[in-house]
């Protein structure tokens, strides 16, 4: 039951982020995006993670996963298979950036941990 509420939530996070962010942005320009932006995830983020409608036991990039397949699989039913085979390029560069990313996280929670070692290592002494 947990992983259908999971589909749910990010399906219908996907269906807000694909049909209303644009309309915000032609209607408004730059401040109708940042507008639509903010209120759509932060919406969102509160029906899926606060309330609970996802299960999200781990430290996982969920609710974007979710738009960009919606978003990819949105352009797959509307135009055809075409439309995610000349997608697979822009997915391919956006995984290379979340391991990028992923990396350097990584490196700055180390970085952040042997600062934190070393203060308490210079308190106790």
């Amino acid at each position: 039951m947990k992983n259908l509420g999971s589909i749910i939530g990010f399906a219908i996070a996907g269906i807000f982020v694909m049909s209303v962010w644009g309309a915000f942005v032609e209607a408004y320009g730059i401040f109708g995006g940042w507008f639509a932006g903010l209120m759509i995830i932060s919406i969102m983020w509160f029906m899926n993670h606060f309330l609970g409608l996802v299960a999200n036991e781990g430290a996982v990039v969920d609710m974007a996963a979710g738009i960009g397949i919606c978003g990819t699989m949105r352009d797959v039913f509307l135009q055809g298979p075409q439309a995610g085979i000349n997608s697979l390029p822009t997915l391919a560069f956006v995984i290379i950036g979340a391991i990028i990313g992923g990396m350097a996280a990584v490196a700055v929670e180390k970085v952040w941990a042997e600062r934190d070692a070393a203060k308490t290592k210079d308190i106790s002494m």
